[in-house]
């Protein structure tokens, strides 16, 4: 973005100079609105002087070819160099910037600029600038110092102030002083003040605006707040009808006669345009009326003092720790004799049991052993309460099986009919001849 030199400010005279000489030039005019601006020039390796106005927007371009000659080496005269520079701003003694006071530069190849509104808290109080430039070819660096001397302004705040929004313009874009001023003759062709300056310009980032998308024509859009000295026009109080209220409400485009004098380089959000009138603005300040819910005036507040008496924390000890212990061991007591002394036991038990029951629970669990020990040892000896206990021949008694007898690891899983031990030998019928037993 290139910026003329004389580009600072919107102001009723101009001057311009190097060094300690200064001129008076006459004001430059940029479409339909007169635009005044000032500031002062100084040579390379000293301090630059500028004055702007509380209130009125103020624009300082900080020029790469500035500052091209003071980065070794030094170009030849009539030579070109393209070196990449970027600068770093912030006020003397502080790490950045005041708060008015913005800065902007897109690429390493493009100028740096200062923007912002001058607060009036600053009149009369200098504020200096450290610029300090960066080559990112050489890593050499050049400083200088901007010293702002904020003026007053004899009508300022302007009472009328409206902020539009321009969807079609990034920031260092509508800082130019061309752009700028276009922008300005059609809000004057619109309102017809006797006065209009601009007052600041916002970036939509600053305002939580999204990054555009890649595209070419997508911008990040901006901010623009004008003031003037006469009521709004019917034009920009069109915003306020309820038909176009209802419009935006629904995310469409209002219906706004003065738009075309804007379209053709501007495209305006008419849905979020500002319109503050300051001399209907009511003080917020109200005088505190004592009632309910109010306390008294308690006086002015008197800190302890630094000598503070020994406090003794043995009682705390006991009703923190003590108590909460002699209660647990008085619970631990009762459920000690509760569980230990009030057992019934296991005689008593068996004297107030039945028998038969008693009977009937020794025979379940003299089944139930053995079961298990059959389980275990894994014999294919069959339970004594399946073997017959006389020989269905002889008719003599057959002693039981015990299993201590047997080994488990020696047996097979399973046994032919023949060396089952005490079973009766059946009969096989031959397939000639007689059959015997």
């Amino acid at each position: 973005m290139q910026l003329p030199r004389w580009w600072e400010l919107g102001d009723p005279c101009a001057w311009t100079g190097q060094g300690r000489g200064t001129r008076r030039m006459s004001p430059a005019t940029t479409g339909t609105f007169l635009l005044t601006v000032y500031t002062i020039f100084s040579k390379v390796h000293s301090d630059r002087n500028v004055y702007p106005s509380a209130g009125v927007l103020f624009v300082h371009v900080l020029e790469r070819e500035y500052f091209k000659g003071e980065f070794p080496p030094y170009p030849k005269p009539g030579e070109i160099s393209n070196d990449p520079i970027t600068f770093n701003t912030n006020l003397m003694g502080y790490p950045d910037r005041p708060g008015w006071l913005r800065y902007i530069q897109r690429t390493p190849y493009s100028d740096g600029v200062l923007y912002g509104s001058p607060t009036a808290e600053n009149v009369g109080k200098p504020t200096i600038i450290e610029i300090t430039a960066y080559n990112r070819r050489t890593f050499e660096t050049a400083r200088h110092n901007l010293i702002i001397n904020i003026m007053s302004a004899e009508d300022f705040p302007l009472p009328y102030q409206a902020e539009f929004f321009i969807k079609n313009m990034n920031v260092e874009e509508m800082l130019a002083s061309e752009v700028l001023g276009d922008f300005l003759g059609a809000v004057k062709n619109v309102w017809q003040p006797e006065r209009l300056n601009a007052i600041n310009i916002t970036s939509a980032l600053d305002r939580g605006g999204r990054v555009p998308l890649p595209i070419n024509d997508m911008k990040e859009g901006v901010y623009v707040m004008v003031g003037a000295d006469v009521p709004f026009s019917s034009c920009l109080r069109e915003v306020e009808n309820p038909q176009n209220q209802l419009r935006c409400s629904q995310e469409m485009e209002p219906v706004i006669t003065c738009d075309k004098k804007f379209r053709t380089q501007f495209y305006i959000d008419w849905c979020k345009i500002s319109l503050v009138d300051k001399t209907k603005q009511v003080s917020t300040y109200q005088e505190v009326i004592r009632g309910e819910g109010i306390l008294p005036d308690g006086g002015e507040y008197k800190p302890p003092s630094d000598s503070l008496k020994s406090r003794d924390y043995y009682t705390d000890f006991l009703i923190t720790l003590a108590v909460p212990s002699a209660v647990a061991l008085v619970l631990f007591l009762i459920l000690a004799y509760i569980m230990c002394c009030r057992r019934e036991g296991v005689e008593k038990r068996n004297m107030q049991t039945p028998d038969i029951q008693l009977v009937h629970h020794s025979a379940i669990q003299k089944s139930t052993k053995e079961l298990r020990d059959m389980s275990k040892n894994r014999e294919i000896a069959w339970p004594l309460s399946t073997l017959p206990v006389f020989h269905p021949v002889t008719g003599e008694i057959i002693p039981p099986l015990h299993t201590d007898s047997y080994e488990s690891t020696n047996m097979p899983l399973m046994q032919t009919q023949q060396n089952l031990p005490h079973q009766t030998q059946i009969p096989q019928q031959q397939t000639t001849g007689k059959w015997y037993p």
